[in-house]
């Protein structure tokens, strides 16, 4: 055969392989543009159809149980389909394809015995071409197209070509499902810190079971319900920010930012670039922009502790923010709106700070929307001993080892006055628990951790608690029996007039440690 015989053949297989390149070419910018396969496998499919005239084409992709397939994309076909058409390995021309992980090449569809015609998805007088899908070394789908009758002769290019496409389009369907599990995992981690973080700061570990705590309870979880204004007040030590954080962490507004601020550990110029934010270049050292507070905690919750403590310019300030739910950036001019809930907290009288003029009268009626008032420790004496418990959880769970804490210990605890409140009884548990070789917190160690033993004497003078002092409750009363008796049960049910199995059915429900003497 001459060379001019030859030529119009082999333009038209330049041709051809011009037209499959550019195929290429625009299926692989198709791939690349989204991970949602449905309508990226969709467009490859177009795509095929457009370049290389396959009229009709599916993309079946293995169900999550592994056992079958089904159609992920389709194209070319008017008729409706059964959506839940599915194929199982080595049934019809499709579970064929994926059995053999070869591709398939057949001149006649319905020449093959596996062709199911019912089904109505591709035309018997037509070629068929499958090939697999893989991932790695795993077949999790198949590629099928019918080409024009006209290439017949050609089919093996074409099933090249189909290979081909179909290589690219599983490295997208492996990316995809790594996407997809990477964000349920990122997901999950978030819902189980999202509920760990919820169980941190629930009320359950706000501890106190006193009037006065219970009204605080109560107030706690009908404010969480709203975007009220909170003004947290109390002594030092006394846990406002654990209050705010059970606010924040049982309300709506859950799921967005926390963010507090310690007002009093900032000077004013400070405060306001750390509230507000600032621009680039707004004063020296501002290299960059910068989100201040109010930004940071948008659509969530800010803590302002030590309220108080803000100078009379900077109240102005930020009465606006909490009136207008606007601010500008420090340098800036740009109006920021934000969608944020304050909780302040401070240890001062403000009634008479507004009275000496020191504090804004009208900012002072902005936050004190809904007042929550802490009592100190030592004037809800009875919640120590589970208050002392809780924190030798917490701080057995520190150390890493179990920790006790006996009962005269306790009992040094329950007189001791507290001028630090809460943080001041952790430090002494924490103390005392790092000089325990044992694990046990006695009442030797809490005395050297630096409280003082104080004991309540006899009306008429001595060393011994008085049995009959109405400041002493019922648990308080049998331990100081069972001390005093030297801890015999029998001799403690006579100092309270009691018999013994009044006292040790006492014990038990007190949950009373006795010493063995």
């Amino acid at each position: 055969m001459s060379a001019a015989d030859q030529a119009p053949g082999a333009e038209e297989r330049v041709a051809w392989l011009e037209s499959t390149l550019e195929a290429l070419y625009r299926v692989s910018r198709v791939l690349s543009r989204s991970l949602e396969l449905r309508e990226t496998l969709s467009e490859v499919l177009r795509v095929l159809d457009e370049e290389c005239g396959f009229n009709r084409a599916l993309v079946t992709l293995n169900e999550p149980d592994g056992e079958s397939m089904a159609i992920s994309a389709l194209h070319g076909v008017d008729v409706p389909i059964d959506p839940d058409i599915r194929w199982r390995a080595g049934e019809g021309v499709i579970g064929v394809t994926q059995q053999r992980s070869r591709p398939l090449v057949l001149a006649r569809l319905a020449d093959d015995s596996h062709y199911l015609s019912r089904r109505g998805l591709f035309d018997g007088e037509a070629p068929f071409i499958g090939a697999p899908i893989r991932a790695g070394h795993e077949t999790i789908g198949v590629l099928a197209l019918q080409p024009p009758s006209a290439v017949r002769e050609r089919l093996d290019d074409y099933a090249h070509f189909a290979e081909m496409v179909a290589n690219l389009v599983g490295q997208t369907v492996r990316l995809s499902c790594q996407v997809r599990q990477e964000r349920r995992d990122i997901a999950e981690e978030r819902d189980n810190l999202r509920r760990t973080v919820r169980n941190r700061f629930g009320f359950d570990n706000i501890v106190g079971h006193t009037q006065r705590m219970r009204q605080v309870f109560e107030q706690i979880r009908q404010v969480a319900k709203w975007n009220t204004t909170v003004l947290v007040r109390g002594e030092t030590g006394t846990g406002k920010e654990l209050i705010a954080q059970a606010i924040h962490y049982n309300s709506p507004r859950a799921s967005g930012p926390f963010v507090k601020l310690n007002c009093a550990a900032l000077p004013e110029n400070l405060l306001e670039s750390e509230l507000f934010g600032h621009e680039k270049g707004a004063f020296t050292g501002a290299l960059t922009q910068r989100k201040g507070r109010f930004e940071m905690a948008d659509s969530g919750t800010l803590f302002l502790d030590e309220i108080g403590e803000i100078s009379a310019s900077f109240q102005a300030k930020l009465l606006r923010v909490l009136q207008e739910g606007e601010l500008e950036r420090v340098g800036g001019a740009r109006t920021l709106r934000v969608d944020v809930r304050v909780i302040a907290a401070t240890n001062r009288d403000l009634e008479l700070e507004v009275e000496a003029g020191k504090f804004r009268e009208d900012l002072y009626y902005r936050l004190n929307v809904m007042p929550i008032m802490l009592p100190p420790l030592r004037d809800r004496v009875e919640d120590i001993p589970e208050i002392a418990r809780f924190l030798v959880e917490k701080v057995s769970s520190q150390q890493g080892r179990p920790l006790t804490i006996t009962d005269s210990a306790l009992r040094i605890l329950l007189h001791h006055a507290w001028p630090g409140n809460v943080r001041e009884l952790e430090n002494c548990i924490e103390r005392a628990a790092v000089m325990s070789e044992d694990g046990t917190i006695d009442r030797d160690l809490i005395l050297i951790s630096g409280i003082e033993e104080r004991v309540t004497p006899l009306r008429g003078g001595g060393g011994t608690v008085d049995l009959d002092d109405p400041g002493l409750d019922e648990r308080e009363r049998v331990i100081a029996a069972l001390e005093q008796a030297g801890w015999v049960q029998a001799k403690a049910a006579r100092l309270l007039g009691m018999t013994p199995r009044q006292i040790a059915y006492r014990i038990q429900t007190l949950n009373i440690k006795v010493r063995q003497i």
